[in-house]
């Protein structure tokens, strides 16, 4: 049974619907592989219960024959520890909410649920989703399945790790400088950033509230696709959601990249970029051009000023979103304060971690009097620059534009704990993606002479998916690189 785990989602469906194996098999096989797997500590909780009677559930929706009508009816899914689940913890990996039990589902997750998905259990993050490799998290690092002496990337690195182990076949993540594709590049899997406004946030533990985005992770671009199509449309509980047709992405996938312009910034070939991550992805445009896809040369100037920029707005928006976690309505409460100033102080003392605490001073600093202008609002022009450079390129250049996703593989735990500088800019290519609010995927694209991952990244226009699962699932056709099992798995 542990080996239909390693199938992609339609090769699970048509086995459910044929009744060659039961949803309650099925997810009985990934609860095993958690269970055999937990020293890759990709989840914080698991759902063994409440994933055993949906699946009992989902085993008599199949004998309706509504499999057709709910394309994940049966299949297994983790779900990122910031993402709502009623009923059971959500706890942002974070001491501040350790105990937070969720009154009501995400809207990520309440589709989920009608589109018959199971939910095995919340995936380890780093905590509040700052950090790029998992190690942030409260309840301890995630290690990367390809070599557990390295990390997954972060800060969605339990929900990219599940599926590169082949504990589950989807899973959610979301991306707020990076937290999908940076992983998905690490772990050797496929992960998608959609547009801003695309999916809701509603229900999802904010980090930076106009960067952050819930996306999937799978074995295949196919697989994403299915699980993009699930999770778009607007929200009327989200007011940043866009009100868009939702295309059928999966019927995407055919149509090739003949004619296709893609744009190669030289902003991203630069001096720090590991040379074998450089060869793969040049290796892998190679692949695109002999599929009838064009390589333009295209140039975003303003791409060096991304990562300063970012660590302005996102730490902002972070200090004024965790405000609210101040012992009184919900989460840690230090024991036994002088006063309530001493109960404030002492309980965000003692409920974050060192980075989370870290983000929160750079941002209340950035807002306060006196620097509003000079740091914040400044940040937010050069924003604008960076979302015009994209746009210049997108109207007379290319369709879309390709990178890597990461400027090195997997890296060893605690390699870069002790400096964040050198942290940071492990998003470096994934960053101005979300201050310009683009869509962007990671798809494999080789593996360095470690045996460990690396992803290509695509970035399309604005409410694009189309055009970036074209491309990645002709690419994908080409190679075997999404066919590659770690070791664990």
């Amino acid at each position: 049974m542990s080996e239909l785990l390693t199938k992609n989602v339609s090769e699970m469906r048509q086995a459910l619907d044929a009744g060659k194996v039961s949803a309650l098999e099925l997810v009985k096989a990934s609860l095993a592989k958690i269970e055999s797997l937990k020293s890759i500590n990709a989840f914080i909780s698991i759902s063994s219960e409440e994933a055993l009677k949906d699946a009992a559930m989902a085993d008599a929706e199949i004998q309706k024959g509504l499999g057709k009508q709910k394309p994940l009816l049966g299949i297994p899914v983790a779900v990122k520890d910031m993402i709502l689940t009623k009923g059971t913890k959500t706890t942002a990996a974070s001491k501040i909410l350790s105990n937070f039990v969720a009154p009501y589902d995400a809207t990520v997750t309440v589709k989920l649920r009608q589109a018959g998905a199971v939910i095995v259990g919340k995936a380890n993050m780093d905590e509040f989703a700052m950090g790029s490799s998992n190690e942030t998290s409260f309840f301890g690092a995630v290690k990367n399945p390809w070599n557990v002496a390295c990390v997954p990337g972060g800060s969605s690195g339990g929900s990219a790790a599940a599926v590169a182990a082949r504990m589950v076949p989807l899973s959610l993540g979301t991306d707020t400088g990076g937290s999908i594709r940076q992983p998905a590049s690490l772990c050797g899997i496929v992960g998608i950033k959609p547009t801003y406004g695309r999916v809701s946030r509603y229900g999802v533990v904010a980090y930076a509230s106009s960067l952050d985005q819930v996306g999937p992770f799978a074995t295949t671009v196919r697989d994403a696709a299915i699980l993009t199509g699930v999770l778009s449309g607007k929200d009327p509980k989200d007011a940043t959601s866009v009100e868009d047709k939702v295309p059928d992405f999966l019927s995407a996938c055919a149509r090739g990249v003949k004619g296709l312009r893609i744009g190669i910034p030289k902003e991203y070939f630069i001096e720090g970029l590991n040379k074998e991550v450089e060869k793969a992805i040049r290796d892998a445009l190679v692949v695109l051009e002999k599929q009838g896809a064009k390589l333009v040369p295209v140039s975003l100037p303003n791409t060096e000023l991304a990562l300063p920029t970012y660590y302005i707005i996102a730490p902002a928006e972070a200090s004024s979103n965790l405000a609210r976690y101040d012992g009184v309505r919900y989460g840690h409460r230090a024991d036994k304060p002088a006063d309530l100033n001493d109960m404030y102080c002492r309980t965000r003392a003692e409920g974050f971690g060192d980075e989370v605490q870290r983000r929160i001073m750079i941002g209340a600093y950035v807002l306060s009097s006196g620097y509003y202008d000079a740091y914040y609002l400044r940040a937010q022009k050069v924003r604008a620059l960076i979302a015009r450079d994209f746009k210049e390129a997108f109207v007379s250049q290319c369709d879309v534009i390709a990178c890597p996703a990461s400027p090195s593989t997997a890296f060893k735990i605690g390699e870069k704990a002790a400096d964040p500088i050198s942290m940071y800019l492990s998003d470096v290519f994934t960053i101005p993606v979300n201050l310009a609010g683009l869509p962007g995927i990671s798809v494999p694209c080789g593996f360095d002479s470690k045996g460990l991952p690396i992803g290509l990244q695509l970035i399309g226009k604005p409410f694009d998916e189309e055009t970036l699962f074209a491309a990645s699932a002709a690419y994908e056709d080409a190679t075997d690189w999404t066919k590659r099992l770690p070791p664990v798995a």
